[in-house]
């Protein structure tokens, strides 16, 4: 039952539902990406995706200066109804949106990054 509370806590903002819209339509994706597609700080971004980690939704790996991130595979049963119920909430529109944010920043994408 703790598992679901911390989940619901994770999700409670919009920008790390954001994150996990992103996250749920592609397989990884670096900090950066998040920078670029959603227009905040690597700070800000940094400090959401450590509330989902912390809440077990995703999991980190680093890679050089980077660390990049991905639907965690050992979510629990109730933390995965709750992201399959997530997709379906976000609906096409808003998920295709966020998706098109990121592919712009990913086409531009600073070298530095890549």
């Amino acid at each position: 039952m703790r598992d679901l509370a911390d989940t619901f806590k994770a999700l409670s903002d919009e920008t790390r539902l954001q994150m996990m819209a992103l996250l749920l339509e592609n397989d990884e994706l670096c900090v950066c990406d998040f920078v670029g597609a959603l227009g905040l700080t690597q700070s800000k971004a940094s400090r959401h995706l450590r509330y989902l980690y912390n809440a077990g939704l995703v999991k980190d790996r680093r890679e050089g200066l980077w660390m990049h991130y991905r639907i965690s595979p050992s979510s629990t049963a109730e933390q995965q109804a709750v992201m399959d119920s997530l997709a379906h909430a976000l609906g096409a529109e808003r998920r295709l949106e966020l998706q098109r944010r990121l592919t712009d920043w990913q086409q531009g994408k600073p070298a530095a990054c890549q």
